[in-house]
């Protein structure tokens, strides 16, 4: 758009309106880009709408730990010459967004709120924020996650606890806890994270929004900062993704972040897929044949399957091939694997938090070995070739994210027992990590005033087939998001 036609007296008036009738920290992405091409708000305005949201409520949710307001305005001042100039802009251009404080972004530094790595500043970007950038966003902060993302809980001596903005004494999730409750309270409409166990869905489960693990080899990823080489484990289950406060927000981010990059050798551009015949078959999974299952969770799940039995599929309780057991597989690959290279750093580096929360795991899962982690791949991939089997004749799954309702703070510190039922709990988003498929976190209602969803999942680089039944979901209400916390100020 032109300069002239951005200063048209229309255009004045419509940025006006905009700005009496709503506040911009409030609309999605997908609205806020289009009134950014329209020349109906600037950029700047969007961001520093954003800042203002922060300055607001941020103080009593610690969401984002690293904000840098100048280089933030100055990236949207840019945005702005570019509209004016007329060249093309991509698809989030000049909306406002955060990203995780364990990746790398040039000139800041990749921390994972631990201490000694406060000074390790990136000189370059995670190809997940190159794709980004390229798509026209303004990173405006960094969120929190605990120490080395791994808890399910956001806490850290670097930076201290994430609150979740439903309740204050209820997790936010984790390790994209800061991510989660970030956009659930409005302080940018997408959100970057990442999940090896469930560290995207988890937090999504708990604030209330939308989160995807996607297909393994989707998005790249790739931190320049990293030392030494990435264990086979983290290879197959970590995966970078988005948090929003909406489907349409998420087909977006997910477009723009699935851009291949030749430094993660994961990467791939799969084929297009057929369109599936119609009607689709859902297999709805409200409980467990192993584990206890909360109520609200069944609930939920069924829920979601009447919305979609609405929508005109086809959905029938049936329990897909070994949950239970395929998330056992989960640490047999990752404790002698990922977590035994970790082990020396948390011992160096680690706070109380982290230490904890995994000489808990220590105490209560098996003592695998190497050995062990070469018989759960080959348990993987006859586990995989089961599931893929069995979508041929349900192609969307329809389950628990977890077990359980979202937990109150000190959940992942209390004791042994405790700590067995939450990983027996959370086994349904670590089975869906070791399997590599992708997984969506959809809120459905609330419980007591605590968000409820479920997970849809579908065969691998079939997310569309996950954006459709979500969508459908959705239609039919959700928790209204973003909202302030109601301990708050404001």
């Amino acid at each position: 758009m032109s300069a002239a036609m951005s200063a048209h007296p229309l255009a004045r008036s419509r940025a006006d309106a905009v700005r009496a009738d709503c506040d911009l920290w409030s609309l999605d992405a997908s609205e806020l880009a289009g009134l950014i091409r329209a020349g109906v708000v600037s950029s700047r305005d969007a961001v520093e709408a954003c800042l203002q949201r922060m300055d607001t409520i941020n103080g009593v949710l610690n969401a984002v730990v690293r904000r840098f307001d100048a280089e933030a305005l100055r990236d949207a001042a840019r945005a702005d010459a570019l509209l004016r100039s007329g060249d093309l802009v991509g698809p989030l251009h000049g909306v406002p967004v955060t990203v995780k404080v364990n990746i790398d972004q040039q000139g800041h530094p990749t921390d994972g709120g631990i201490v000694a790595y406060r000074d390790l500043i990136a000189a370059s970007d995670n190809p997940v924020v190159v794709n980004l950038r390229r798509a026209g966003a303004v990173v405006i902060g960094r969120t929190n996650t605990p120490g080395y993302s791994m808890r399910w809980h956001t806490d850290n001596d670097l930076h201290g606890q994430t609150f979740n903005p439903w309740n204050r004494d209820v997790t936010p999730g984790g390790s994209s806890g800061g991510a989660g409750a970030a956009v659930a309270a409005g302080l940018g409409p997408i959100a970057h994270g990442n999940d090896i166990a469930g560290s995207v869905r988890y937090p999504a489960y708990c604030c209330g929004i939308f989160g995807l693990r996607p297909s393994h080899g989707r998005i790249p990823s790739n931190n320049g900062t990293a030392t030494g080489l990435a264990p086979i484990s983290s290879q197959l289950m970590a995966v970078q993704g988005p948090l929003t406060r909406s489907m349409r927000d998420m087909r977006l981010a997910f477009a723009v972040m699935a851009q291949p990059s030749p430094l993660d050798t994961r990467c791939v551009v799969p084929a297009p897929f057929p369109p599936p015949s119609r009607p689709l078959r859902v297999a709805l999974v409200p409980g467990s044949a192993e584990a206890a299952v909360a109520p609200e969770v069944s609930n939920a799940v069924r829920e979601a399957g009447r919305r979609l039995a609405a929508g005109g599929y086809v959905v029938e309780e049936v329990s897909p091939p070994r949950i239970d057991a395929i998330a056992r597989i989960w640490a047999k690959m990752a404790m002698p694997d990922v977590m035994a290279g970790l082990q020396p750093l948390i011992d160096r580096n680690g706070d109380e938090g982290i230490r904890r929360a995994v000489a808990l795991w220590h105490e209560v899962l098996p003592a695998y070995g190497p050995q062990d982690v070469l018989s759960a791949l080959g348990e993987r991939s006859a586990a995989l070739r089961e599931w893929q089997v069995f979508l041929e004749t349900y192609p969307v799954v329809v389950m628990p994210v977890s077990y359980d309702l979202p937990y109150r703070v000190g959940f992942d510190l209390t004791d042994a027992p405790t700590t067995a039922r939450v990983l027996e709990a959370q086994g349904p988003m670590m089975a869906i990590s070791v399997l590599g498929l992708p997984g969506l976190s959809v809120p459905v209602g609330l419980a007591g005033g605590i968000p409820t969803g479920v997970q849809v999942v579908a065969g691998r680089f079939r997310e569309d087939l996950i954006f459709d039944a979500a969508e459908v979901i959705e239609a039919h209400g959700i928790p209204r998001t973003p909202l302030s916390p109601a301990w708050s100020a404001e």
